[in-house]
């Protein structure tokens, strides 16, 4: 016998449960003032009404939005009740398919989470396992260490292009340079910003200085090429002078928090490789080429356990990778990505492409071939996101199969025969 389903609403005090049939008829309904974590006895109630009418039990269906969805899902395993969702955006699609309109009110949305989920478009959520849940934590804030390690570095910058533009053309890539860091560590933090104070020391005792911070940061020598730039630069006119003050002040402060977050970034990095390690997945993920232990955790913090997905189209699809095809007729437009699917899972790939294609002799020559052949020419941006489509289906496929990357089959989609003498007396 079926189950009848339960579509419910979810928000923060108010929650719609109605109970309807695989028609979409209203079998109950009912309106909650309260909490997520306050739907057990909603869910008693609807399990009730639905043997009253003649079901063998009831699944649960809801959108998964904010935090309250897991509440529900685990109030729904408690019972042993049935748990799926519904995704917003088709939520948002039916409910204007039904009278053309952006009308919403909770009943309506309730009432349409249970149609879709009576048309199977729904699906199984991410099983709740504790490992792979510090692990979606632990990518959650390596991104959030990230967006305040870029935003430190573009502040740095804009402040320094105003104020300073000298600082900035003393190395090629300063903020990649251990020894541009220190320096300026040394002016804004120890001396305050203050040029005279630093000239005073001379180039011999700047440079002790400099080193001296440079070992505190875990470096060894410096580059004194851009030593005597920065030096060189402190007697620069160049720049808002009123401004530089304030500007210099915030420099030393935005220079420790870069730190902190590095720091913390290092610690985030360690801590997922570690729960990488805990799963077993170490060995198998990095035995992609290029693939780091990092930016394999990275990926999985965003797609949970991969053997829960039925395909490796299907981690590509939930990733928003998979082209979107313009054709009609005679005309034909460019392929372009649908926008959909979890952006940061796009932005891990995204980044694992760059280590893969300088060390990946495959990635390598793929990205060779999809830049310069003579039809169909890619982009750089389009080919790396080709091969980032490329490294999520390969990462499926050594986890779920459990046998580590083999070149030969992600270059030509299976193992080659060996040669035998035969075929080359032949």
């Amino acid at each position: 016998m079926r189950n009848a389903i339960v579509g419910i609403d979810l928000a923060e005090r108010k929650q719609m449960v109605v109970v309807t049939d695989h028609d979409s008829k209203v079998l109950a309904r009912r309106t909650l003032r309260c909490k997520a974590w306050d739907l057990g006895a909603a869910l008693d109630w609807a399990a009730e009404r639905s043997t009253r009418a003649g079901y063998a039990g009831v699944t649960v269906a809801c959108e998964p939005t904010g935090h309250r969805w897991r509440v529900l899902g685990q109030l729904a395993a408690e019972r042993g009740m049935s748990f799926v969702c519904v995704q917003p955006m088709l939520t948002s699609w039916a409910r204007k398919s039904e009278d053309l309109t952006t009308d919403k009110t909770d009943d309506k949305d309730a009432v349409l989470i249970a149609r879709l989920t009576a048309q199977l478009r729904c699906y199984l959520p991410e099983p709740v396992d504790e490992t792979w849940g510090r692990l979606r934590h632990l990518g959650v804030r390596r991104e959030q260490l990230l967006n305040e390690h870029v935003a430190c570095v573009q502040q740095i910058r804009d402040l320094l292009e105003c104020v300073w533009p000298a600082a900035v053309t003393t190395a090629q890539q300063p903020f990649k340079s251990s020894t541009w860091l220190a320096a300026m560590s040394v002016i804004m933090t120890r001396d305050g910003g203050d040029f005279t104070r630093t000239r005073r020391l001379g180039p011999a005792r700047f440079e002790h200085a400099v080193r001296k911070e440079l070992t505190r940061r875990g470096k060894i020598r410096p580059c004194l090429r851009i030593l005597r730039r920065l030096y060189a630069a402190l007697a620069d006119p160049a720049g808002v002078i009123a401004h530089r003050p304030g500007a210099f002040e915030r420099i030393g402060w935005l220079i420790e928090d870069w730190d902190t977050a590095r720091a913390k970034l290092a610690d985030t990095e360690a801590r997922m490789v570690a729960v990488l390690d805990d799963l077993e997945l170490t060995e198998l993920a990095c035995s992609i080429q290029g693939l780091s232990p990092v930016g394999a955790a990275a990926i999985l913090a965003e797609t949970g356990d991969l053997r829960r997905f039925t395909s490796s189209r299907a981690v590509v699809k939930h990733a928003g990778l998979a082209p979107r095809e313009r054709m009609s007729g005679t005309f034909a437009g460019r392929a372009r990505l649908t926008g959909a699917g979890r952006p940061h899972l796009r932005t891990a790939a995204w980044r694992a492409v760059w280590g893969a294609v300088k060390n990946n002799p495959v990635y390598a020559a793929r990205y060779r071939h999809l830049t310069t052949r003579e039809t169909n020419k890619l982009k750089p941006t389009r080919a790396q996101t080709v091969l980032a489509g490329a490294i999520l289906r390969q990462l499926h496929a050594v986890i779920t199969t459990g046998h580590a990357w083999d070149r030969d089959i992600a270059t030509h989609g299976t193992r080659r025969k060996p040669t035998t003498l035969t075929e080359v007396a032949a």
